[in-house]
């Protein structure tokens, strides 16, 4: 089993990265968010240079905000100054573009999106389409010191749904999800990950990498699933997972999407998206306010202990630890974990205490 972080794209915080390391995390996942955070191949470019050991990558780079050829010299110009620990991630942008009031992309421009990457960075020559025009490309000055494809930098997409799955199958050397309450959907989500590889002809590789993300928290003497640190330090997550479940329920209509856990607050929090200042058609400017990034003080009450067991690894360490057990069984490669913003560090540093050296 790996350990890896993720966390909101904050420049300055590629120490966070090296203080990551020197734990004895094994990776560290970047996301690429344009309207909520900095740039993540920026971030991954001073990691780069002030790590020796982590793996770093994107977590995940948007495919619809970066075309194919951009993306595949941007994580080869990081393997220059990494090689060899450097990892490429890759998701059609449901928080990125949902943030500017747009969709994510579909999957059959995702699998084109793939194919062309995938070619560039076996240093090949491929057809590209852009704006209805094909041409053939390929990196040129390839010996020349500017980019570094080798050793091949591997590719992890992000999955959930069916279709993305089986394009995951086609295309990708690893997965990377959420981590479910139930470790049944993991492997069922691997499932047809093998069913799009099948189809595709295409043998999976082996080892095939297998990330799942969670906010953690460790718990302390005589504290509970409603303690005020423990709110303090999942509540961002908690909430990002509502803002992603009213978004599916906001254009589906579907109450089946609504998990147990938010059954009990689903009403109030209806009533509190309806109540938000921003007008009906620019809502998307004040949604995902805070998301994955800090816990908004009027979203605090959404906070509950129910919402926190369902979305959160949170327990004593010999709880968690069976918990990450029953997922490795499932097929889990690396729990990848994300700190609060505020208190990051104590937030890692308890989890490798209590759990890491431990497993």
């Amino acid at each position: 089993m790996e350990f890896g972080i993720i966390f909101p794209t904050r420049i300055d915080d590629w120490k966070l990265i090296a203080d990551a390391e020197a734990l004895g995390y094994d990776r560290a996942w970047v996301p690429d968010s344009q309207m909520l955070w900095s740039d993540c191949y920026a971030t991954l470019a001073l990691a780069a240079e002030h790590t020796s050991r982590i793996q770093i990558g994107t977590g995940v780079s948007i495919t619809r905000t970066r075309i194919a050829p951009v993306t595949a010299h941007s994580i080869a110009s990081i393997n220059r100054l990494a090689p060899g620990r450097v990892f490429l991630g890759l998701g059609t942008g449901h928080t990125a573009m949902r943030v500017m009031g747009m969709k994510p992309q579909k999957i059959d421009a995702f699998r084109e999106y793939l194919r062309v990457v995938r070619a560039l960075l076996r240093g090949e020559e491929v057809d590209y389409t852009l704006d209805g025009v094909t041409r053939p490309i390929r990196f040129l000055h390839q010996d020349q010191g500017f980019l570094e494809l080798q050793p091949e930098i591997p590719v992890y997409i992000a999955a959930n749904g069916p279709r993305a799955l089986a394009v995951t199958g086609e295309y990708g050397d690893g997965l990377t999800t959420l981590l479910y309450e139930d470790p049944t959907v993991l492997q069922s989500h691997l499932d047809l990950v093998k069913q799009g590889a099948k189809q595709a002809g295409r043998q999976l590789p082996d080892p095939f990498h297998v990330a799942a993300v969670s906010a953690a928290v460790v718990l302390r003497a005589g504290e509970t699933l409603a303690s005020e640190r423990v709110i303090d330090a999942c509540g961002a997550w908690v909430t990002t997972a509502l803002h992603f479940v009213y978004e599916v329920y906001a254009l589906s209509g579907d109450e089946d999407v609504i998990p147990e856990a938010f059954r009990d607050i689903w009403e109030q929090y209806c009533a509190h998206v309806d109540s938000m200042a921003t007008p009906e058609d620019r809502r998307y400017l004040q949604l995902h306010d805070g998301h994955s990034t800090f816990l908004v003080p009027e979203e605090r009450r959404f906070v509950t202990p129910a919402a926190i067991e369902s979305t959160t690894l949170v327990g004593s360490g010999d709880d968690i630890i069976a918990r990450i057990r029953e997922a490795e069984r499932a097929g889990l490669k690396e729990l990848t974990i994300l700190p609060p913003t505020d208190g990051s560090r104590d937030n890692l540093r308890d989890f490798a205490e209590d759990v890491m050296k431990r497993y």
